[in-house]
């Protein structure tokens, strides 16, 4: 089938480059010129693993190409996305500027029957107002708009397209229905599900689903932070209460808050949809509440170890983007943990395997980075992890221990076991777990207030 991607973001390129892999003809369309070149060439803009192998194969097999002229893009396609950025303004709901520019554009373009596919997470209702915006210059028998929402997760989005849990498509025409089944029949092959509905309905689901996996996040959060008082052990609770098949064992890892691009901004336009229909949907709104709160624990954590003035101070931070396998800094909780210590006078020196260029442009020489994960721990008071990478999983703890000033770990997603760093003498402290206090370990010096806080049984 003939397809055009109007967005090379991160949906569009891996949704075009999936297309083209079960021998679609696509055509990329971006008004970025510099990153159209770039594809060309084959260089992705962004890191996701394994796309830039699917994206070298398809350029040469000539199943995929890049435009920045939106006319030729979409001449020949049968199908039309729109991949294309929907920011939350300042009330929190999704901006849809750019995909109703486009529309706009699309009404004065197309002269023979195409199905517009609305891919961005958009509001409830925005079909609706692409099809009023092309309907305004276009004859209705020439276009069906579609809601065919995303639910890609970063990291292995290139598996989820082309192995998806389910397809959710929104249309009320046969004739656009037909033509949706035919492109992703060749994704459900092992029978996961294509759900039709209508499209009120597809948008929605987008939403809801995020927002639940977000609330999910936040609940085992607050049990963990309930865990640090209660001297439980978040872990087992974890373990007890996913082995509930009502339950399920995903999303259940507590940690320092949710980020991305995805979770954040659609929980808010969530709950702003909710206002625009004059209702207030609370359980949405503490679940941003207990987000907000959850990215700054480690910070809380660290100042209650070395108190609030950091001056004099270095951390080394392991982790920057919001989570392991990809490059997005968008909302990551890294992000506000090292504007409180630069705030409170610390020095800063953070390893990323991926994501140190993006966090670079926003903090520029406030923080150093290094070049290898133990160079940033040289001469550290501290040693925070704020994103689980497979590397620092099992990291070399000696040469840690002889590298920093003092055996300090803060872990923001209890990565290590209790008895192991128990065994190794670091003082230790996690998300909702005992915190270990190694007394006999002569180069830290345990605060009173710190001793007297944990009340917890080691247990792990």
């Amino acid at each position: 089938m003939q397809v055009a991607i109007i967005g090379t973001g991160y949906v569009g390129l891996v949704s075009g480059t999936c297309f083209a892999e079960t021998g679609n003809d696509v055509m990329c369309i971006d008004n970025n010129a510099e990153k159209v070149n770039q594809l060309r060439q084959g260089k992705s803009p962004i890191y996701e693993p394994g796309l830039d192998v699917l994206l070298e194969r398809n350029i040469k097999d000539k199943r995929i190409q890049f435009t920045t002229s939106l006319a030729d893009g979409i001449k020949d396609a049968q199908i039309i996305f729109l991949a294309l950025p929907t920011p939350p303004g300042k009330d929190g709901a999704a901006d849809l500027q750019y995909v109703l520019d486009v529309a706009t554009q699309l009404s004065t373009m197309i002269t023979d029957y195409k199905v517009i596919v609305n891919k961005s997470t958009v509001p409830v209702g925005t079909a609706e107002k692409v099809s009023e915006v092309i309907g305004r210059k276009l004859s209705r028998d020439l276009y069906d708009v579609v809601s065919n929402p995303e639910f890609l997760r970063e990291g292995v989005a290139v598996e989820d397209f082309l192995k998806p849990d389910r397809v959710v498509i929104g249309t009320s025409s046969e004739r656009a229905k037909k033509t949706m089944e035919e492109l992703y029949q060749p994704f459900v092959r092992q029978g996961n599900p294509i759900y039709f509905m209508d499209e009120r309905s597809s948008e929605m689901t987008k939403y809801a689903a995020n927002a639940y996996l977000a609330m999910r996040i936040s609940f085992m959060n607050e049990m963990a932070n309930l865990c640090d008082r209660a001297g439980a052990n978040v872990d087992w609770v974890r373990v007890g209460i996913g082995s509930d098949s009502r339950i399920g064992k995903r999303f259940l890892f507590p940690g320092v808050g949710y980020g991305g691009s995805c979770f954040p901004k659609d929980v808010q336009a969530l709950a702003q949809t909710a206002r625009e229909f004059d209702y207030e949907y609370a359980l949405v709104n503490t679940v941003m509440k207990v987000n907000d709160n959850q990215k700054l624990i480690l910070g809380r954590k660290i100042k209650e170890f070395f108190g609030s003035d950091l001056t004099g101070r270095k951390f080394a931070i392991w982790g920057l983007a919001f989570k392991p396998e990809t490059d997005d800094i968008r909302e990551a909780p890294a992000l506000y943990l090292i504007d409180e210590l630069l705030e409170s006078g610390a020095e800063v020196c953070a390893f990323d395997p991926e994501a140190m260029p993006n966090v670079k442009r926003i903090f520029g020489d406030k923080i150093n980075f290094a070049t290898e994960m133990y160079d940033a721990v040289d001469g550290a008071d501290a040693l925070i992890i704020v994103t689980e990478w497979s590397e620092f999983r099992n990291p070399d703890f000696k040469r840690i221990s002889k590298s920093m000033k003092q055996d300090v770990v803060f872990d923001g997603r209890n990565v290590y076991s209790l008895d192991k760093m128990n065994e190794l003498g670091f003082y230790y402290e996690s998300m909702g777990r005992k915190t270990i206090h190694p007394e006999l370990h002569n180069n830290i010096e345990i605060p009173q207030s710190t001793i007297v806080r944990d009340r917890g049984v080691h247990n792990d």
